[in-house]
């Protein structure tokens, strides 16, 4: 049977990636450009732990306390932004750069030592997370203070202190220095590059989403209608006999049924994709949370001729967001029924796995076909009709990952064609 599921090492980068999150905040919460001072401030604090105690052994005792101060300053930056919710004051992070690096500079070797090395990368900084409407001054006032600091070092050389001799001194210093540019450098990059290729992907994704949209308009939702129209106006024409009109309204009614299940989703997707969608967590009970859903889809069941069971331990509760689990169970049970024929059978049911709320829908239908498994849960997933030429929009099972991703959880499937498929939703429960 064809699985796709996460591997104990997804798991473990699934973890690592969340507690990076949580440590710079996620997209949702803070800007790109907190994001960035955040990484920043964390990757400086963990050098300057370094730099502090290898400053003191050295007997550099000024660049020891200037490394301190500059640690204490992003730490109390850092933890009133990430966690207090107060911007960071790039202005103040600007100042504070030209001071410590000016008194470090006459500290350390003045133009021979390693301060201009850092220095265009604090700049590069400051750039980073400051609006753009700043970065001209922060250049000039820049410019202007390192040039100011080497015609005061050529006038007056006896300023500046030679802490490290020739040769293995300059060596040591040059390269204990060098990582704070390059690790800055390299956070900068990475977050730049990730958001140009993140609003590139959603740029197309979109452009993808309206053509969807054109289509479904233009062909999935037109003929159904059309099938009304032209039923109303055979009735208009001639007297139908009640076997023919039973036969024809059975007919139209399946394929409103549909209809208005595609209409359900696409109005969903289309309000997510155009202005978002707020989750509202809360911690529910499972059981009578989904009960009406259970209910309702059961009766669909029972008018194709399915059985539909379901188990679920009135004691579990879960953190989610009523609306979107409801939609993501019905859209999974609803695809279940399309796609089992008369005869078949379908089991819901959940149980505490892992730390989470794992919740099976598993039907015994005509499963997917190997080579669209990978798509299942994109957009470029094209829907297949039912075991009663049921027609879908394809947007169903991408609903189902965007909202259960969106409740803290994830999404996965394991299907064999003929055999069935198996869905399971993996919620987070209140610890």
């Amino acid at each position: 049977m064809a699985k796709i599921n996460l591997s104990a090492s997804d798991y473990s980068l699934k973890d690592k990636n969340n507690l990076w999150l949580e440590l710079i905040g996620t997209p949702k919460t803070f800007a790109l450009e907190s994001r960035i001072f955040h990484s920043i401030c964390i990757g400086l604090i963990a050098l300057l732990s370094i730099y502090v105690p290898y400053n003191l052994y050295a007997g550099l005792y000024v660049g020891s306390l200037s490394a301190l101060f500059f640690g204490v300053f992003f730490l109390f930056q850092y933890y009133n932004s990430r966690f207090r919710g107060k911007k960071h004051n790039s202005t103040l992070f600007g100042i504070a750069g030209i001071l410590i690096f000016g008194i470090n500079y006459f500290t350390n070797s003045g133009i021979n030592g390693s301060t201009d090395l850092i220095w265009p990368v604090h700049l590069l900084l400051v750039f980073a997370i400051s609006p753009y409407r700043h970065h001209a001054v922060w250049l000039i006032v820049y410019m202007i203070c390192f040039f100011l600091l080497h015609l005061v070092e050529h006038k007056y050389p006896d300023l500046v202190s030679h802490p490290f001799t020739a040769g293995d001194g300059q060596f040591i210093d040059r390269v204990t220095a060098f990582p704070i540019p390059v690790i800055a450098i390299y956070i900068i990059i990475r977050f730049i590059r990730r958001s140009h290729d993140k609003e590139r992907q959603t740029a197309e994704e979109k452009k993808m989403a309206v053509q969807t949209l054109m289509s479904i308009i233009s062909h999935d939702l037109r003929t159904p209608l059309m099938n009304i129209q032209n039923y109303l106006q055979l009735l208009n024409q001639i007297e139908l006999e009640r076997s023919e009109r039973a036969t024809l309204e059975k007919a139209l009614l399946k394929s409103t049924n549909s209809t208005v299940d595609m209409l359900s989703n696409l109005l969903h997707w289309s309000k997510s994709q155009m202005d978002g969608t707020a989750v509202q967590l809360a911690e529910i009970n499972l059981f009578s949370t989904l009960l009406g859903t259970l209910e309702m889809e059961k009766v669909h069941a029972w008018e194709k001729k399915i059985a539909l069971d379901y188990h679920i331990p009135t004691e579990i509760n879960v953190v989610a967001d009523v609306d979107m689990l409801q939609l993501v169970i019905r859209n999974l049970i609803s695809n279940s029924i399309k796609f089992t024929a008369p005869g078949g059978s379908i089991h819901i049911d959940a149980q505490l796995v892992d730390g989470a709320c794992k919740i099976t829908v598993k039907d015994n239908g005509k499963g997917i076909p190997a080579d669209k498994q990978e798509k299942v849960f994109t957009i470029k997933f094209a829907p297949a009709f039912g075991t009663n030429n049921e027609k879908g929009v394809g947007l169903g099972l991408h609903l189902c990952r965007e909202f259960t991703e969106k409740q803290g959880g994830w999404i996965d499937f394991e299907s064999s064609p003929d055999v069935g498929s198996s869905f399971f939703v993996y919620l987070p429960i209140k610890r």
